[in-house]
């Protein structure tokens, strides 16, 4: 079959002769045809890093969606499906609550086993999620980023007026943005150094900070009569965004820390008692939750995909496996600007 292989750090290679897997990750398990499967921000340093993949050779991949490929285990061939890519261990603490993301021992499709970015996989049914008919195949591969997003904004005591600030306007940033608009907040700042990636946000009904051009905090307090935004996400994972989030707050205000940090964080005194005075509240979120199913955050992002929250506007490639190694690349160098790229791993599926 054909996948995008790493085979060493850096050197992603096309096969068309990858075998299909034979392990069975759970007596639930099940064949599925992935349909698409979007890179990932993680998945650069996993791709380049020396030492950042688990093992070599992998297959990368943790956001798809699929199409069952036989009867079985209450799924019918041809649903179409999203995957939650983790895959937990009964036992491990944290097992029995729902907590997944938060147990030692679990495994994960694209990461510590090979992902989506190849055309067959074999799933537990308890990972597979039913895409509505009205939701597109290609956009329920954002399945999973969605979620992390959704799982971050639930933590937010958000009420019906609230100013909504996220800083990092990329694909997660931008749906995070959109959650805080559907939870109630009724004004969205976005915040990023990307013109294209702030003119996709102004299009979507958000006000728009450009951080090359103005100080971010010092524009926050200004459009809101010096208070700070109520609810606040940082979405970039840098030091210095991190103390805008903190300093654009308002008191009493919350921020999430969504984003995963790189670099050393550290706080000035003055800063830290602010924090204290202000009497925030901070907001740690990892991954996302499938429990209780029905209102979990993989079934609810599907509730609302392609009607409130909108994945077309955040896409800008949509290539082929064939493609990865070049589009891989490119992002990597940052050849030419990139938003959401989604692999069309088996493009007769998406027709």
């Amino acid at each position: 079959m054909n996948a995008l292989q790493l085979q060493a750090p850096g050197h992603f290679v096309f096969r068309t002769d990858h075998p299909e897997p034979t392990d069975n990750p759970g007596a639930d398990s099940l064949r599925v045809r992935v349909a698409a499967c979007g890179i990932c921000g993680s998945d650069i340093p996993r791709g380049f890093n020396p030492g950042g993949a688990y093992h070599y050779p992998i297959v990368l991949g943790h956001e798809f969606s699929a199409v069952v490929d036989e009867d079985a285990h209450g799924f019918a061939k041809g649903d179409r499906v999203a995957v939650f890519p983790l895959l937990p261990k009964p036992g491990d603490p944290g097992f029995d609550t729902g907590d997944f993301a938060q147990t030692t021992n679990y495994d994960y499709f694209g990461s510590r086993r090979d992902g989506g970015m190849q055309e067959i996989l074999r799933v537990p049914a308890a990972n597979l999620f039913r895409i509505p008919d009205d939701v597109n195949l290609l956009h329920a591969a954002c399945t999973e980023p969605a979620a992390v997003a959704l799982h971050g904004v639930r933590k937010l005591r958000i009420q019906a007026g609230d100013t909504g600030l996220v800083i990092g306007a990329g694909p997660i940033g931008n749906m995070t943005a959109q959650w805080l608009r559907i939870h109630g907040c009724a004004r969205v700042l976005i915040a990023d150094v990307d013109p294209g990636k702030l003119d996709i946000a102004a299009a979507m009904g958000f006000e728009t900070i450009h951080a090359r051009e103005t100080d971010t905090v010092e524009e926050v307090k200004q459009r809101t009569g010096g208070r700070g935004a109520e609810r606040v996400v940082e979405a970039c994972g840098l030091p210095f965004t991190f103390r805008q989030a903190l300093n654009a707050a308002a008191t009493f205000g919350e921020v999430l820390l969504l984003g995963n940090l790189h670099g050393e964080f550290q706080l000035p005194e003055k800063e830290f008692s602010s924090i204290l005075r202000r009497e925030l509240t901070l907001h740690g979120t990892w991954n996302s939750k499938v429990v209780p199913r029905g209102t979990d955050d993989w079934s609810t992002v599907l509730k609302y995909m392609d009607r409130e929250l909108q994945i077309a506007p955040l896409i800008s490639d949509t290539p082929t496996l064939e493609d990865g190694p070049a589009i891989f690349e490119s992002i990597h160098s940052r050849k030419a600007p990139h938003k959401k790229v989604i692999f069309r791993v088996q493009p007769e599926l998406l027709s």
